[in-house]
């Protein structure tokens, strides 16, 4: 068995990720209603409830991220940042598809999304075929 590089720049993009992520973790949780309205959907009880609930995944995928950037071996740091890569693209996709007219929130945070899945599409590129 071979041993595997160590993906030093993914391990740092999942540690930014999980930043990003629990900062808006915490945001849902106090002020779903103004997250809400920058999204320009109009606040509800059951939408409120959903982003609590959107906030407990968060602060759950916040976690994994952190330690799997800390602790997880090389091919744990690829696995995750494959998935992360998929699916803070998708995080990107869905915000463009909020049912409600566009705002520069929900295109900030739709950027974010894809600059993510990005940064993860760079790192695993740099990973897998180093400069020769």
């Amino acid at each position: 068995m071979t041993d595997i590089r160590d993906p030093h720049l993914l391990r740092w993009i999942l540690r930014t990720g999980a930043a990003v992520f629990g900062v808006s973790a915490v945001w849902l949780l106090l002020a779903p209603s103004y997250f809400l309205e920058l999204l320009g959907l109009t606040s509800s009880i059951e939408l409120t409830w959903a982003m609590w609930m959107i906030a407990l995944t968060l602060i759950a995928l916040t976690g994994n991220m952190a330690v799997v950037s800390f602790t997880a071996p090389a091919r744990g740091v690829i696995a995750s940042s494959v998935v992360m890569l998929v699916s803070a693209g998708a995080l990107g996709f869905v915000t463009v598809l909020v049912p409600a007219p566009i705002t520069w929130f929900g295109v900030v945070y739709a950027l974010v999304g894809f600059g993510f899945s990005a940064a993860y599409l760079v790192g695993l590129t740099l990973w897998w075929r180093p400069a020769r």
